[in-house]
């Protein structure tokens, strides 16, 4: 990594998981996007959030969670408040999202701030961002230029307008990526399932490396230096929450990309076996905060908090 340019800047979505169960209502801090740049941060790799943000309580909030972690934001302005989702349990366990207008009608801006940092940073990550609004996808070309890109495109029922639109989006910009992630839920609700025909899909549209996630399968990360796999990391502890789990594998691999493109598969094989670990531990506590093993071990001894 070169001293011109440094961290990463991720794009994307923040706002309010009010999460609904047999506890009683509860918010915590969410977002894809702000979850990996929190995530990053967590790893020791300085972030920025570029992200729509509401001028109101909700807004405040997120704001004060992300100083908190040290991560650097550069606001668009709502005019629909913050983003919020009311999350709720399914009978098979998974969450069900229900997200307000703010979310629904997202979008970004990029002002000197926030081309300023795109053009400082070692790497991009763009997660959970509308790819099916076509100013915003021309937006967010225009603004990338020529930056080292990482995208998982991370839609929601709950905000997807136009199917056909956001594939095409996404894959206009996935082709022009160093990698890309996606997942079976990726696969269901923007293709037709097939988690391996679409990874192949999309290193023919010349992504350089696909990873492609499917719970409790594991991993499988095709690259020029060949096709990787890793079953789920096992450590110690039950599995609380699996709703951070893509967003921290996808801080995990950003991480390893940060200094530069792996080679070998050798050095593709650590970087998937460390960012499926970050994973494990991340699902054994509730919410999105990226954990890792040594700090899961921490944490155990008392040496701090969540």
């Amino acid at each position: 990594m070169s001293t011109e340019h440094r961290g990463v800047v991720v794009i994307g979505d923040a706002l309010i998981d009010e999460i609904r169960d047999a506890s009683g209502v509860r918010e915590l801090v969410g977002g894809a996007a702000l979850n990996v740049a929190v995530g990053l941060r967590r790893l020791g790799v300085p972030a920025t959030l570029i992200a729509m943000v509401g001028a109101d309580a909700a807004g405040d909030h997120i704001r004060e969670y992300l100083a908190d972690h040290d991560v650097a934001l550069v606001e668009s302005p709502s005019a629909y408040g913050s983003s919020r989702a009311i999350v709720q349990r399914a009978a098979n366990g998974e969450p069900e999202y229900v997200f307000n207008e703010a979310a629904q009608r997202r979008s970004i801006r990029y002002s000197d701030a926030a081309r300023d940092a795109i053009a400082a940073a070692a790497l991009v990550a763009v997660s959970c961002f509308p790819f099916d609004v076509e100013a915003e996808v021309r937006s967010l070309a225009d603004a990338v230029g020529e930056a080292r890109l990482v995208i998982d495109p991370n839609p929601r029922a709950g905000m997807l307008h136009d199917r056909a639109e956001f594939v095409r989006g996404f894959e206009t910009l996935a082709a022009r990526s160093e990698l890309v992630k996606v997942g079976a839920d990726d696969a269901a609700l923007l293709y037709d399932g097939d988690l391996d025909a679409l990874r192949r899909r999309l290193r023919d549209l010349g992504v350089d490396a696909v990873l492609a996630t499917a719970g409790a399968d594991g991993a499988v990360l095709e690259t020029d230096a060949g096709e990787l796999t890793a079953p789920i990391a096992a450590l110690p502890g039950r599995v609380v929450d699996t709703v951070g789990a893509g967003d921290a594998t996808l801080a995990g691999v950003a991480e390893g990309l940060v200094d530069g493109h792996p080679s070998s598969a050798e050095e593709w094989q650590a970087l998937l076996d460390r960012a499926m670990l970050i994973a494990a531990a991340t699902v054994r506590a509730e919410g999105g905060l990226l954990r890792t093993p040594e700090s899961l071990a921490e944490s155990e001894r008392g040496v701090f908090g969540s």
